[in-house]
């Protein structure tokens, strides 16, 4: 498959079918994911009461915001290392919508937070911070990406910063373990296996990997688009050379 997708022509025709049925299941198994967490599944005391039903939104949220920023990195790796333009596009792609995910993670943790801990955000929270983070370093690449003269240009500073900033994923996810934190340990990427009951464990897995499906299908949609913006450039620039 990732072979395939190497060539853009190959792109191209697989990402016709399977970027609008990546987005069809996605939002199918999300809207079981939402309708399970905000309607069936029973409330937990521990976690605040019936505001725990955020944890279906904000959970698949923050790992699509972590697993975003890793795609960003590697495809900015790989464009860096290969020079492939498809790589670049995905990292193109996946920038505005990792910066999606990772706001609707900080909102969601911030609604669910108010009610459970007392407050909307704590500047001394390690977990808080280090997601802020990613969200300025997904902003930041964009933002430094336009401020380049050229594509190649936009695609190399882009690419460093990309790279640099991978190291503040797994300060994330470690950040309760080194730091003080007012986030609880994990209960579902553990060692020993979930701490959560399957009640609540199930739907949220699912939602997980829905998140993951509808997140493909948007980046092959916006590659698509690149791919369509590139090819229009090289036409007007062929009719500029031979006017």
């Amino acid at each position: 498959m990732i072979r395939a997708f190497a060539n853009p022509h190959r792109f191209m025709a697989l990402s016709r079918w399977l970027a609008p049925a990546c987005l069809a299941v996605g939002a199918l198994l999300m809207v079981w994911s939402v309708w399970q967490g905000l309607w069936i599944v029973p409330q937990d005391d521990y976690q605040g009461g019936d505001i725990m039903r955020a944890m279906f939104i904000h959970v698949p949220s923050a790992w699509l915001a972590m697993g975003s920023y890793m795609g960003l990195a590697a495809t900015s790796l790989i464009w860096f290392v290969w020079r492939h333009e498809l790589a670049d596009m995905a990292a193109k792609s996946i920038a505005p919508l990792g910066a999606a995910y990772t706001a609707l993670c900080l909102a969601t943790g911030s609604i669910w937070g108010k009610p459970t801990w007392g407050t909307w955000w704590l500047w001394d929270d390690a977990r808080m911070m280090s997601v802020l983070v990613m969200f300025f370093l997904f902003l930041g690449y964009m933002a430094l990406r336009a401020a380049m003269e050229t594509r190649q240009k936009a695609a190399r500073a882009g690419a460093i910063l990309a790279m640099v900033g991978a190291v503040n994923v797994p300060l994330i996810k470690f950040s309760v373990d080194i730091w003080s934190s007012i986030h609880q340990d994990a209960s579902v990427l553990r060692l020993d296996g979930p701490a959560m009951p399957p009640v609540y464990l199930t739907p949220l897995l699912i939602g997980g990997l829905a998140h993951m499906i509808f997140f493909a299908g948007l980046t092959m949609m916006l590659m698509r688009s690149e791919v369509w913006r590139r090819r229009g450039d090289v036409l007007i620039a062929r009719k500029l050379a031979g006017a």
